[in-house]
């Protein structure tokens, strides 16, 4: 799992640096969506996988923590950290 985040961090600061116009990701670190944007989309994924949760949907499940964990990674690579940050809290947390 770890080599996924590292790929997908490796994309999403990829994303912030060219900006590619097509890209979802590249739109989030403009001022067109921004930060505002993605902590909006942070709660809203919180809210649908408590309900996929309760719903006891596996495959629902997966997809809103995925959603939950990708916009993370964007709202850390907003904030100019690095997954070793992040890697480190969990660590201690052990």
């Amino acid at each position: 799992m770890d080599d996924t985040l590292e790929a997908l961090f490796a994309v999403i600061e990829d994303r912030k640096e060219t900006l590619p116009e097509d890209s979802y990701t590249a739109s989030l670190f403009t001022h067109e969506k921004g930060e505002n944007a993605v902590l909006e989309k942070l709660g809203e994924e919180s809210t649908e996988l408590v309900l996929a949760a309760k719903d006891d949907d596996r495959e629902e499940i997966a997809y809103e923590a995925a959603d939950i964990v990708y916009h993370l990674l964007v709202l850390l690579s907003m904030k100019d950290m690095d997954l070793e940050e992040l890697e480190a809290e969990l660590e201690a947390r052990r």
